[in-house]
């Protein structure tokens, strides 16, 4: 891979993978909705292009010469999702299918989609959860991400698109905001920068698999690279999993502050526990999550802690 399209560059995960990718010595088009952010501007190896995903022919212009695409963009939250449901299925469902159907005239070595492992199975007893379990999304964030899986695997089957499906986790690390209800890591870690209490939804035991977002950007480095692959849809998470109450206690360590816990009502859109099932990425891609729990949640209030400058 030489030079690669990053669709949903400016955001929280995409800002890694660009990283990654320049690591490995890969130029990068750089696609987003803003205005070029510094880490762009100071690396002529990265190409900015400011653009609206919905305007296809900006972004089917951005992956012409490119080896691989990758597909980060979708709406920032379930919650988000929810609340405008219509908008939503327009923003990243119509327009997906319109960029590939756009794509098929000059596809790329290898299409990567990035989507959700933490709400596209739904409700289920069955932990860890394997990538053939049953795909029952309780929310319009999942429903959204489970159909554009689908229009992938069909691009794949009829026109011969080398694709890969990546379910991730709950991803934290560096640069997710909690202002953009980006994850509840970065809640908690901002709660405690601040000295703020913590809003606990329900009673704290429902459970999630977190996963630094350094090691996903690895693997999606790793997705776009592996010559063949066998299996198209692949997990990607820590393999264990988490509480609520869990991840404040150990906010709680990594900080040195204790957290104020305010509990309120359970969201009918979050499912009680997501561990995913890693087995088939660490045979596929070679692949396993390298950092530990607490060093990437120490790097991440380390970070939180800088954003926040002197007291």
């Amino acid at each position: 891979m030489a030079r690669a399209l990053v669709l949903g560059a400016g955001g929280f995960i995409g800002t890694h993978l660009c990283a990654a990718l320049r690591r490995t010595g890969d130029e990068v088009v750089a696609f987003g909705h803003g205005e070029s952010p510094p880490w762009a501007q100071d690396d002529p190896g990265v190409a900015w292009v400011r653009g609206d995903f919905a305007y296809t022919a900006l972004a089917v212009e951005a992956a012409r010469g490119c080896d691989a695409v990758f597909h980060l963009i979708g709406s920032r939250s379930p919650a988000l999702s929810d609340s405008d449901p219509v908008a939503d299925l327009a923003g990243t469902v119509v327009a997906t299918v319109r960029f590939l159907e756009a794509l098929r005239a000059a596809p790329p070595r290898r299409f990567v989609f990035v989507s959700s492992g933490g709400t596209v199975y739904g409700p289920t007893d069955r932990l860890p959860i394997p990538e053939d379990a049953p795909t029952e999304p309780i929310g319009a964030y999942g429903i959204n991400k489970l159909t554009i899986e689908k229009y992938v695997a069909l691009h794949h089957r009829r026109h011969g698109l080398d694709a890969c499906v990546l379910r991730v986790a709950n991803p934290f690390g560096e640069h997710q905001v909690c202002q953009r209800q980006q994850g509840v890591v970065a809640a908690f870690i901002d709660a405690a920068v601040h000295g703020r209490p913590i809003s606990v939804m329900g009673d704290g035991s429902s459970v999630r698999d977190y996963v630094y977002v350094g090691d996903v950007a690895e693997a999606m480095v790793r997705a776009a690279r592996s010559p063949a692959l066998a299996q198209r849809v692949l997990n990607v998470g820590s393999g264990r999993g988490c509480s609520l109450n869990e991840v404040a206690a150990a906010v709680e360590r990594v900080s040195g502050r204790p957290l104020e816990r305010i509990h309120a009502p359970a969201r009918a859109s979050d499912v009680p526990a997501v561990v995913l099932d890693i087995a088939r990425a660490r045979e596929a891609l070679d692949w396993r999550p390298e950092t530990p729990w607490e060093a990437a949640l120490e790097r991440t209030y380390r970070w939180a802690l800088a954003q926040k400058g002197p007291a």
